[in-house]
C-alpha cells in the first residue's frame, strides 16, 4: 500500500471548528427536547440535563484532545485506544465505529431529516425510508470527491444553521409567556423522572465532537488546531443548545412539548413565524441536519481507511484505496454508506441515537481512563494539558460510567444486541490475521 497517495493536510481551523460545530447541531437539539422532558419529567430537570451533557461532554472533548494533541493522525479513537491499550482493544473500538455506531449515528440523523422533510412537502409517511436514503446517498457521493468540497459543505450548513437556531431563541425569549422553569409533566411515562436516561438523551445531540479527531492527518497543525477545535466548538454549542433548550420552555407549556413530540420545534417555528415562515425555518433545520449528516460521513469513513492500511477489515486492498487525484478514500465511504442504508429499514432513529450513544460511550469511557495511563507512562512535555487535571478527565470518566450505568438498567436487551455486534469483530480480527500468515507462506 506504500505506493498510494497519502490524505492532504488542507484544513485549518475555520474548517475544523465548522465540522465540529456542524457535526454537534443537527436533529437531536429540535427533536429531543420532549424525550428529555418525559425522562427528567420536569422543564428544571431536563434543562439541567442538557447542562449536564453538557459538561460531559465538554471534560470528555478536554480529555481526548490531550490524547489527541499527541497522536495527530487519521483514525481518532480506533488509534487512540490502540496505542495505550493494545492491538485488539484498538481493533474493537475501530469495529465499533465503523460497523455500529458510524452507520447507525449516520442512519439515525437521516432519518430524522426525513420526518422533517416529509412534513415540509406534505409526503405520506411510507417516504421517509426513501428519502433518508437519498440523503445518505448523496452526502455521501459529495464527500468522494476532495475533503476542501466536505469542508466548505460544512462551513456553508453551519452559517446557515444559524439562522434558525437565532430565530428560536430570540422569539422564545422575548416572546414567550411560559414559565420557562419549574413546570412539571403530568403524563405518566415510563422514564419520568430518570435523569440518567434524560442526559443520555441529550449526548446524542452533542454527539459528534470527537469526529473531527479522525481529520487529524488532514489538519494543518493538528498539535494545536485539534484542541482549539475541540474546545471552542463544544463550548459554543453547551451555550447554544441551553439558551434553545430554555426558549422552547418558555415558549410551549411542558404537556404540549410531550404531547407533540418530535414535531415540537416545528409546532413553534409555525406558530411563532406562520405558515411560510415556519416552512423557511423548517428550510434552515432541514440544512442543519445536512451538515450533520455531512460531518458524519465526511469522518467515519477515514477510520474505515484508516483500518484497511492496516490490513484489519474484510477487503482492506479496496477499502484503502484512496482516489489518486481527490485523494479521498471512495471504497471507505461507499462501505459506511450501504451500512448506514440497511440500518434505516430496521431500526427507528430515537432507539438508534441512543443505542449508538451508549456503545460509543464505551469507548470513550475507555479512553478517558487511558489518559492516566499515557500520563503514567509518558513525562516528555504535551503539546496541549487538560486544565484542572485529574479533576476534568475525572468528570468525564464519571459521566461515562453513569451513561453506561444508566442505559444498562433502562434498555438491558438493546445494550446486549449492539455489545454483541461489537464483540464479534474479534473471531473477524483472528479470520483475517491467519489468512494473511496463511498467503504469506
Amino acid at each position: 500500500m506504500n505506493h498510494q497517495p497519502e490524505l492532504n493536510r488542507t484544513l485549518g481551523l475555520g474548517s475544523a471548528l465548522s465540522i465540529v460545530i456542524g457535526t454537534i447541531i443537527g436533529s437531536g437539539i429540535f427533536f429531543k427536547q420532549a424525550s428529555v422532558l418525559a425522562s427528567a419529567g420536569s422543564s428544571t430537570h431536563a434543562l439541567l440535563a442538557w447542562i449536564i451533557g453538557g459538561v460531559i461532554t465538554l471534560t470528555s472533548g478536554l480529555t481526548i484532545a490531550e490524547i489527541g494533541a499527541q497522536m495527530p493522525v487519521t483514525g481518532g479513537l480506533y488509534v487512540y485506544i490502540e496505542n495505550i491499550f493494545g492491538r485488539r482493544l484498538g481493533f474493537l473500538a475501530g469495529w465499533m465505529q465503523v460497523i455500529v455506531y458510524g452507520p447507525a449515528i449516520s442512519a439515525s440523523v437521516a432519518g430524522f431529516m426525513s420526518i422533517l422533510i416529509t412534513e415540509f412537502f406534505g409526503w405520506p409517511e411510507q417516504w421517509r425510508i426513501p428519502v433518508a436514503v437519498v440523503m445518505i446517498v448523496t452526502i455521501s457521493v459529495l464527500n468522494m470527491f476532495e475533503n476542501r468540497v466536505g469542508a466548505f459543505f460544512s462551513i456553508l450548513t453551519t452559517l446557515c444553521k444559524l439562522v434558525p437556531i437565532t430565530a428560536i431563541i430570540v422569539w422564545g425569549i422575548l416572546h414567550g409567556h411560559v414559565t420557562a422553569l419549574g413546570q412539571t409533566v403530568t403524563t405518566v411515562h415510563q422514564a419520568s423522572g430518570n435523569m440518567g436516561v434524560a442526559v443520555l438523551a441529550t449526548l446524542f445531540a452533542y454527539d459528534g465532537w470527537i469526529l473531527i479527531a479522525n481529520l487529524g492527518g488532514e489538519m494543518k497543525n493538528p498539535q494545536k488546531l485539534l484542541p482549539q477545535a475541540i474546545i471552542i466548538g463544544v463550548s459554543a454549542v453547551l451555550l447554544i443548545y441551553t439558551l434553545i433548550s430554555f426558549s422552547v420552555f418558555r415558549f410551549l407549556p411542558a404537556n404540549k412539548i410531550l404531547a407533540l413530540g418530535e414535531k415540537a420545534t416545528s409546532y413553534l417555528a409555525q406558530t411563532a413565524f406562520g405558515q411560510l415562515g415556519g416552512k423557511l425555518l423548517a428550510i434552515g433545520i432541514i440544512i442543519s441536519m445536512m451538515g450533520t449528516l455531512n460531518g458524519k460521513l465526511l469522518t467515519f469513513p477515514r477510520i474505515v481507511y484508516a483500518m484497511a492500511k492496516r490490513g484489519d477489515l474484510p477487503f482492506s486492498r479496496y477499502l484503502a484505496y484512496l482516489h489518486p487525484r481527490a485523494k479521498t478514500p471512495v471504497y471507505a465511504t461507499g462501505a459506511v454508506m450501504v451500512i448506514a442504508i440497511l440500518m434505516t429499514f430496521f431500526f427507528n432513529p430515537d432507539h438508534l441515537s441512543d443505542l449508538c450513544v451508549f456503545t460509543v460511550y464505551c469507548f470513550y469511557t475507555l479512553a478517558f481512563f487511558g489518559l492516566f495511563v499515557l500520563r503514567h507512562r509518558r513525562t516528555e512535555p504535551r503539546p496541549f494539558s487538560v486544565p484542572l487535571y485529574p479533576l476534568v478527565p475525572l468528570v468525564a470518566l464519571g459521566g461515562g460510567l453513569f451513561i453506561l450505568g444508566s442505559e444498562v438498567v433502562n434498555d438491558p436487551w438493546g445494550v446486549v444486541l449492539f455489545i454483541g455486534v461489537v464483540v464479534l469483530g474479534l473471531p473477524i480480527l483472528w479470520l483475517i490475521k491467519t489468512l494473511d500468515r496463511k498467503r504469506q507462506f
